[in-house]
C-alpha cells in the first residue's frame, strides 16, 4: 500500500502535468495565431492611431518617407481607456476591428459570436484574450513617400502583453500559475487599398 501510494502521487503528477504542459502548448499556438491575424487586420484596416494619415513630412512632396520619420505610435488598452504614444489620437472602432474582426463594436472585452460572411478577429483565435492584452504599433521604416494621399506605409505589428499561462492543475501543486506567456508579436507592412489613383 505504501508503495502504490508513492508511485501512485507521482504518477498522478505526471499524468496532470502532461494535461498542464498540453494546454500550455494549445495556448501558445493560439496566440501565435492571433497576432499574426491582428497584424493581418491591423494592415488592411484603418489605422487605430488616427494621426498616422499625416504622420508623414510634408516639406518635400514626393521624396520618400525616411525611417524614423514619425512615431511609433503604439496604441493599447488600460482598462477600459485606450491612448496611443507619440500624441497619436487612439480611434476604439478601428482597434475593435483588430480585436473583434467584423463582429459587433462594443465598449468591453466581450468577444461577439460571427455571423455569416464576418472575418475574426483576434479574441476569436484565443479566447479569454483581453483588449488590455493587446498592442498595435505604427512605425516609419523606410516605405511610401511624403504627402501619399491615403497616408505613409507603415511597418504594423501586433503584439501581446501582460498574459499568464493557465495551468488547472499543478498551480496549486507546484505554482505554476505565474508564468508569463512570452512576448507574441507578429509584423506585417502596411497596404495601400486605394481603389482609384490620383
Amino acid at each position: 500500500m505504501v508503495e502504490m501510494a508513492i508511485a501512485l502521487t507521482l504518477l498522478l503528477v505526471l499524468t496532470l502535468g502532461f494535461v498542464d504542459f498540453g494546454y500550455a502548448f494549445f495556448q501558445w499556438n493560439a496566440a501565435t495565431k492571433a497576432v499574426q491575424v491582428g497584424a493581418r487586420l491591423a494592415s488592411i484596416s484603418d489605422p487605430v492611431a488616427t494621426a498616422l494619415l499625416t504622420a508623414a513630412p510634408t516639406s518635400t512632396p514626393g521624396a520618400p518617407v525616411v525611417a524614423g520619420a514619425y512615431g511609433p505610435f503604439v496604441c493599447s488598452y488600460t482598462g477600459n481607456t485606450g491612448s496611443c504614444t507619440n500624441g497619436g489620437a487612439f480611434s476604439a472602432a478601428n482597434f475593435s476591428r483588430v480585436f473583434r474582426g467584423d463582429t459587433a463594436n462594443t465598449n468591453d472585452d466581450a468577444c461577439p459570436a460571427l455571423g455569416a460572411n464576418q472575418r475574426p478577429g483576434m479574441c476569436h483565435y484565443f479566447p479569454g484574450l483581453l483588449r488590455s492584452n493587446v498592442a498595435v504599433a505604427y512605425t516609419a521604416t523606410g516605405l511610401g513617400y511624403q504627402t501619399r494621399l491615403g497616408g505613409p506605409v507603415p511597418t504594423i505589428t501586433v503584439s501581446l502583453q501582460n498574459m499568464n499561462f493557465q495551468f488547472f492543475f499543478l498551480g496549486g501543486l507546484l505554482g505554476f500559475n505565474n508564468i508569463t506567456v512570452p512576448s507574441m508579436l507578429s509584423t506585417v507592412t502596411g497596404e495601400d487599398l486605394k481603389s482609384t489613383f490620383p
